[in-house]
């Protein structure tokens, strides 16, 4: 019969697993793109490929599969453009001016508020 692991047990588990965690190793979508492609290219075994770069068969695959659905959508113009980083510069600059334009008009609707009491305006 097997006993119920500890609570010492499923804290050192925990603390393994927090650990994997951390110490994974993140890919670039560059990264991605480069394995992915090396394995199309059928140069080499998938399982040689995923060897030779430190990843598990199931991640290569699972990244082919993302891979191609992103280059079929983005063929049959399913997908929107994405932003660059200098239209996301000018988009919040205009997001800035845009709040700095609002925060002026309240200040000046406020005042004008204000001055309206001040000469015997309806109070509100």
């Amino acid at each position: 019969m097997k006993q119920k692991a500890g609570p010492r047990e499923a804290s050192a588990e925990q603390v393994i697993k927090d650990i994997r965690r951390a110490t994974r190793k993140h890919h670039s979508a560059e990264d991605k793109i480069r394995i992915v492609l090396d394995g199309l290219r059928r140069e080499e075994s998938i399982a040689a490929l995923c060897r030779r770069e430190g990843i598990a068969e199931s991640l290569y695959y699972s990244w082919s599969k993302e891979f191609l659905e992103a280059g079929k959508k983005r063929l049959a113009g399913d997908t929107a453009r994405a932003a660059t980083s200098d239209e996301v510069k000018v988009l919040r600059r205009e997001t800035r001016d845009l709040k700095e334009v609002v925060a002026e008009q309240a200040l000046e609707l406020r005042l004008l508020k204000k001055s309206m009491i001040g000469h015997g305006g309806d109070e509100e």
